[in-house]
């Protein structure tokens, strides 16, 4: 009995150790999706800029596009918008989900900052967001030519997560058809 009273504590000990040890081998901006290879679950969002036509799940462009998640009061957003701009540049195809935000705000924000998005949808609730899974902005989806979530980035995209992931699946996504 007293040799599992000293055991215990050491056992719970290197376990606790191997959990921690697991933990800081996992990359946080790659948590898995259930969206991968299924449909952009259903939203219609009104207009972030006044006039437009808002965003819905089912603007299918006939080519893979990118739904970028953003806020105007997002930091890391701000360091994304270039890399956004560049590839608006280029003829990615871009629509924007201004997540948690006044409409009057991501306006505001687009026209300051320039705006990457082909279609932009104001999503003040977050109730689209949390269909789609979002955590925090910005989050970015690769979807295919049928609407079907293909990718999902988290944080912000950097020239290397487009050189190197991003536009490889999207090539890809063109061919395959």
């Amino acid at each position: 009995m007293n040799r599992f009273i000293f055991l215990a504590p050491v056992g719970l000990f290197a376990a606790v150790v191997i959990a921690f040890a697991a933990g800081l081998g996992r990359d946080p901006t790659k948590l898995p999706s259930t969206l991968i290879d299924k449909p952009l679950p259903k939203f219609d969002l009104p207009a972030v800029r006044p006039g437009d036509v808002g965003l819905k799940s089912g603007d299918e462009t006939g080519e893979p596009r990118l739904l970028n998640v953003f806020a105007s009061w997002c930091v890391s957003c701000k360091i994304e918008h270039p890399v956004l701009l560049e590839l608006k540049a280029r003829g990615v195809p871009i629509d924007g989900l201004d997540w948690k935000d006044e409409a009057v705000d991501g306006a505001k924000y687009l026209a300051g900052q320039g705006d990457p998005y082909r279609l932009a949808g104001n999503d003040k609730s977050g109730r689209a967001g949390i269909d789609l899974g979002v955590a925090g902005v910005p989050e970015t989806f690769l979807v295919d030519r049928r609407g079907r979530v293909r990718y999902k980035h988290i944080g912000p995209i950097s020239p290397e997560d487009w050189s190197g992931t991003i536009k490889p699946l999207m090539d890809r996504l063109r061919v395959e058809g």
